[in-house]
């Protein structure tokens, strides 16, 4: 079988499992997985003012019944790493993590390239010439797409000084994050002009790193529109045809939490 089939498969029986119907059938081509996920590791690049990844061993090697056996504890903040922003994040009594339908999760992927403009520009807002030039060459923004931003800043992870714009820890940090991010009249464009699923970017926030009143996040999640923060290896993603499956650790009531983001790419 395929890995793309089998993928299909698992799909499906994720699906059928969910008391929640799917209202759209999902074609998957064949093609190449895709991992857009970074690992979780001592590395991995929160906020400056979130806690970040701890990994400790509860128990490693041969135990005393002669079998190798291994067990380990994490803690980790809601954001950081590649992870879900559920709408309740930003927009009380929208969507929690575990609310999310699935629906917003599975779909096909536009991605958007603004690689050059960020390139030049630390500071730089995806603005709707960036998806009207996208939308000349590629066709309307098809519905129940999930829309990806391809900055280019995935070549800075895990180093915080170039990915982040500082290294340093605390709330005096935030004051020094330079990284590219989604325009708030963009978000409004894509929340109420077109009709898709979620949003996704290569940088640490949907909000560009100067922000303060994080009003991209409040555009979209007022819509119950979802979003993806530090999704990795978006240059291995075509404009179009590729198929996005983000799953989100389930946490009850939260606010977002560590994701497992893959393509197919055919």
């Amino acid at each position: 079988m395929k890995p793309a089939s089998l993928l299909l498969c698992l799909v499906f029986l994720v699906c059928a499992c969910q008391t929640v119907p799917v209202s759209q059938s999902i074609s998957f081509p064949a093609g190449t997985l895709v991992d857009l996920t970074y690992a979780f590791n001592k590395d991995t690049v929160y906020w400056p003012t979130a806690k970040g990844f701890e990994k400790t061993t509860d128990f490693e090697g041969m135990s005393d019944a002669g079998y190798y056996y291994s067990a380990y504890s994490i803690s980790t903040s809601e954001h950081g790493g590649t992870h879900l922003d559920a709408p309740v994040h930003f927009s009380e009594g929208k969507n929690t993590s575990d609310q999310v339908p699935l629906e917003r999760l599975l779909g096909p992927a536009v991605v958007i390239d603004v690689e050059k403009q960020s390139a030049g520009d630390r500071d730089y807002l995806i603005t709707r010439d960036d998806i009207a030039d996208w939308e000349a060459e590629n066709g309307m923004i098809p519905d129940g797409s999930i829309v990806l931003f391809h900055t280019g800043y995935g070549q800075h992870w895990p180093d915080p000084e170039t990915y982040l714009g500082t290294a340093e820890r605390g709330e005096g940090a935030t004051d020094d994050l330079h990284f590219p991010g989604i325009h708030p009249d963009t978000a409004t464009f894509l929340a109420s002009e077109r009709s898709i699923k979620s949003v996704g970017i290569d940088t640490a926030s949907i909000d560009y790193g100067q922000s303060t009143g994080f009003e991209t996040h409040q555009n979209l999640f007022k819509a119950n529109i979802p979003a993806f923060e530090n999704v990795a290896n978006l240059e291995r993603l075509p404009p179009t045809g590729a198929i996005v499956i983000a799953l989100p650790m389930k946490i009850e009531g939260g606010s977002g939490g560590p994701l497992r983001i893959i393509a197919v790419v055919p």
